[in-house]
Parts: structure tokens; sequence; C-alpha cells
């Protein structure tokens, strides 16, 4: 259950992004129900590649960057956050998923709005 969690607070983090940020979009119909139709199974799918990211390539970065973590005082995450994002576009892109992200500071401010939605997720199920 705490997979599907996880792929679902992502999504969710996603949806909020792209509607957010200019930067982060998924093409397709811009308005009406067409473009719920035709953005939900990308958004899902998207969602997936950074479950999968975040699970299993982010701890990796994460414990190799620990000297520069430190010295920052953790604010390198946010640098392996928004990397982590642009990683998801590249793959996203080679499966013609229709998700893009534009710029390295829409990367880091969508990853701060997808981790805060996360844990908004989270709270609110009263996982952890």
């Amino acid at each position: 259950m705490g997979f599907l969690l996880k792929l679902l607070a992502y999504a969710a983090g996603l949806a909020v992004a792209a509607w957010f940020l200019d930067g982060i979009r998924f093409t397709g119909p811009s308005n009406g129900s067409a473009e719920l139709q035709e953005k939900v199974l990308p958004l899902l799918g998207v969602a997936l590649i950074l479950t999968l990211i975040n699970t299993f390539i982010r701890p990796i970065l994460s414990a190799i960057s620990i000297p520069i973590t430190i010295l920052t005082l953790g604010l390198f995450q946010l640098v392996i956050n928004g990397l982590m994002l642009l990683l998801t576009d590249r793959i996203a892109d080679s499966f013609d998923i229709g998700f893009r992200v534009t710029t390295f500071l829409a990367a880091v401010l969508g990853a701060i709005i997808i981790t805060i939605v996360g844990w908004a997720v989270d709270a609110f199920t009263g996982n952890e």
C-alpha cells in the first residue's frame, strides 16, 4: 500500500507543480474535459517514473553527496531533488509521454512543491 500511496502523492505533487509553474507542463489540450482525459495517464506514468527514480537512484546520490550536503547545511538536497525531476523529464521524453521541465530552476521549485504536497498527503492519510 505504501508504494501506491507514494505514487498518488507524486501524481498530486506533479499536477500542482504543473499548474503553478510555467516551466513544468504536460503537453496536450489546455482546457475542458479533453485536458483531463488526455493528461491523467501521462500524469500517472510520470509519477511512476519519479517514484522509481526516488526509490532507487536518489538514495545513492544522497549517500554519495553527504559531505557537500553537510557543508551546505542540507541545501544540496534541493539540487538533488531538482536533478531527479530533470531525469524524470528525460526518461518521460524517451517514452514520448508529453512531460516537460524547461529549466533547472523550474525543476528545483517543482521538487519543492512536490515535496510539500507529498507531506500534505502523508499528513492527511496518517502515513510517515
